[in-house]
């Protein structure tokens, strides 16, 4: 770990390096939302630019990283909303619907996923930083998802799927837009279809063909003639 700067006082190991450039971070996301910029938080830190790189490559990922440190009470929040909810397609529906809708009162949930210059969506819902943002969503849901037939690869494109459907719903919610028990039916008559049909069923390359029977050759040769 570089030792030069941290404004007299060196951290005592990366640990320690990460927390105070989060901690730097947060304070710029409080005071200016995604207003900021990695020399920015070098400053504050009082270290080069140079320095916060070796941590965090982009403002984006030093957003992002800044940002899930602080979602953890909406991620509590979500886990006691669908701890009931057991059904695959039913979970999803509803942690769409709820993340959307807590989305305007969650500062840096909305950090995380407003399209925008910095933030989770800004390379794309299938970025690292959306897709790892996405399981930590999925594995709060209380669904058992290998007994319900997923795979870890089924669980990768089921979480790709979510946030496709959210990004979209987030970009246009609609005209008018989607929400309460209308949100969730337009999920449950669309999305919840896509998630109902267990992975294994599904994949071609699991599903048994019923051979089917040729049909009987028709004899070209004629009737002998009587005799």
């Amino acid at each position: 770990m570089r030792t030069h700067g941290w404004s007299g006082t060196t951290p005592a190991d990366d640990d320690e390096a990460i927390a105070r450039i989060l901690e730097a971070a947060k304070r710029r996301i409080d005071r200016s939302g995604k207003d900021f910029g990695i020399s920015d938080v070098a400053k504050d830190v009082g270290v080069t630019r140079q320095t916060v790189y070796r941590y965090f490559p982009s403002t984006e990922a030093l957003l992002f990283a800044t940002s899930v440190s602080e979602v953890g009470p909406f991620l509590d929040s979500l886990t006691r909303h669908v701890r009931n909810i057991n059904d695959p397609a039913e979970a999803v529906v509803e942690g769409i619907a709820h993340t959307l809708e807590r989305l305007p009162h969650e500062r840096y949930l909305g950090l995380l996923l407003t399209p925008g210059k910095a933030s989770a969506f800004s390379a794309g819902v299938t970025s690292d930083m959306a897709l790892s943002f996405g399981r930590s969503l999925l594995g709060r849901f209380a669904v058992d998802w290998h007994e319900a037939g997923f795979a870890d690869g089924d669980l990768d494109g089921l979480v790709e799927f979510m946030l496709r459907i959210f990004q979209s719903l987030v970009i246009d919610p609609g005209r008018p837009p989607h929400q309460g028990p209308e949100l969730r039916a337009f999920l449950h008559r669309w999305v919840a279809p896509a998630i109902a049909t267990t992975p294994a069923l599904a994949d071609p390359q699991t599903t048994q063909r019923v051979p089917t029977r040729p049909a009987p050759r028709r004899s070209t040769r004629k009737s002998a003639a009587r005799r």
